[in-house]
């Protein structure tokens, strides 16, 4: 998504090898935390271990306060990234199937990759089943294709929606992510009693 080739030439061959490099030492990283557990990944929706939603948000605000300082020092032309198109029923049908498919499989598709490069079987068949889905939305699912254009809004972000520069949603993000922690810290404790047995 960083638009390195506006600033820096590379090959199609070096392009193929950075994102293998970055794609491989993702999944170690995923892997090393544990996010190739289904176990791990389904306690958040227990809420006795929050470990998944800590580190996605770590890596939320990481990311935005980076791209942030990197164009307020004039090294990214931020409308240089892409930004999917906003389609509010769409994205809030997306995210309901993809929450329940990663509550019943157990991984969501990043997290299943890893795990299955591991040798988890469980893996493997939430891997083969999210590409029969992904093959049967792109074979017999032409009209959705069309209501998401439909209902799309564009590329909305919060600076643009609410007026509020990019500088001021990085503090609210970090002020939330202090808050959220606490809380999630304090989830934990509640509902420790629901963690498996060893």
């Amino acid at each position: 998504m960083l638009p390195l080739s506006s600033t820096l030439e590379f090959s199609p061959s070096a392009e193929l090898g950075l994102a293998l490099l970055l794609g491989l030492g993702f999944g170690f990283c995923l892997e090393r935390a544990g996010f190739g557990s289904a176990r791990k990944l389904t306690a958040v929706f227990y809420l006795y271990d929050m470990a998944v939603v800590k580190v996605m948000f770590m890596a939320i605000i990481t990311t935005m306060a980076g791209l942030f300082l990197l164009s307020a020092g004039g090294f990214l032309d931020l409308s240089e990234l892409y930004v999917e198109p906003t389609s509010y029923a769409a994205q809030a049908l997306g995210g309901l199937i993809f929450g329940a498919g990663f509550l019943v499989g157990g991984y969501c598709p990043g997290t299943s990759l890893s795990a299955a490069a591991t040798g988890r079987k469980d893996a493997l068949v939430f891997m083969a089943g999210m590409l029969v889905g992904v093959w049967a939305y792109a074979e017999f699912t032409p009209g959705i294709e069309l209501w998401i254009k439909a209902g799309s809004r564009g590329e909305v972000t919060l600076p643009s929606l609410t007026g509020i520069g990019m500088g001021g949603w990085v503090l609210a993000f970090v002020a939330f992510l202090v808050f959220a922690g606490w809380g999630m810290g304090r989830l934990e404790q509640r509902f420790a009693g629901l963690r498996p047995r060893a």
